[in-house]
């Protein structure tokens, strides 16, 4: 359990995290979140929120946080062996990061992977998660092999079966996409977000698989 994968989402809240250098040197970030209805009112990620009612129910029940609900700071939520982050740290006009934005705020995920030492499995939670996290795994490996299989859909049911030729190349992201890269695999989900959800192209069974399927790869 102490294993689990930190959580890369697009969208972050408003959270201190309380971080150790390798110095030994404790140090607080506070970034500055998008969720105008979750995070950036509540004052925690994922929190307060649609979305976050769907992702903080699915790792209770994979059996990496205590409760299945994140209504506020201060409501007993613990993590066990998660870390929820994000690769965007800033608040974007109509809550729609562009590229450049997520590029300018990787530099925070760039020092806060290494800082969490037993990390082995990373979920994305939506494309543009998956890509800022490809981007900040390449600033700190550059030389590391990238292996992925793309996750299998009804119009390629083989794709689990097909790896990518290039070593160092990642797969495109998908719903059940895999993907190692160094010591870490990325594991590609659909964003739970309230049009997501709504329209049943993220169900609870297609997220619980996702996370049983991290929790199976720990060691």
């Amino acid at each position: 359990m102490r294993n689990a994968p930190p959580i890369a989402s697009g969208i972050l809240g408003k959270t201190c995290a309380r971080l150790r250098r390798s110095g030994g040197q404790a140090f607080d970030r506070w970034p500055g979140p998008p969720a105008a209805h979750g995070g950036n009112r509540t004052g925690r990620v994922f929190t307060g929120d649609r979305s976050g009612d769907w992702l903080y129910a699915a790792l209770f029940r994979a059996g990496f946080a205590n409760q299945p609900t994140s209504t506020h700071v201060g409501d007993g939520l613990k993590l066990k062996g998660a870390y929820v982050t994000a690769c965007v740290h800033c608040a974007p006009p109509a809550n729609k990061p562009t590229t450049q934005e997520r590029d300018n705020c990787l530099g925070y995920l760039v020092e806060e992977l290494p800082l969490l030492k037993k990390v082995q499995v990373i979920v994305c939670l939506g494309a543009f998660a998956w890509k800022g996290t490809e981007r900040t795994l390449r600033r700190l490996e550059p030389e590391a092999p990238a292996r992925g299989t793309l996750a299998a859909t009804p119009s390629n049911p083989d794709a689990l079966a097909n790896a990518l030729g290039s070593k160092r190349r990642f797969c495109k992201f998908g719903h059940g996409a895999t993907t190692t890269f160094g010591p870490y695999t990325l594991l590609g989900c659909y964003h739970p977000s309230q049009q997501n959800t709504s329209t049943g192209r993220l169900t609870e069974k297609m997220l619980d698989e996702v996370f049983a399927g991290a929790k199976r790869l720990l060691r």
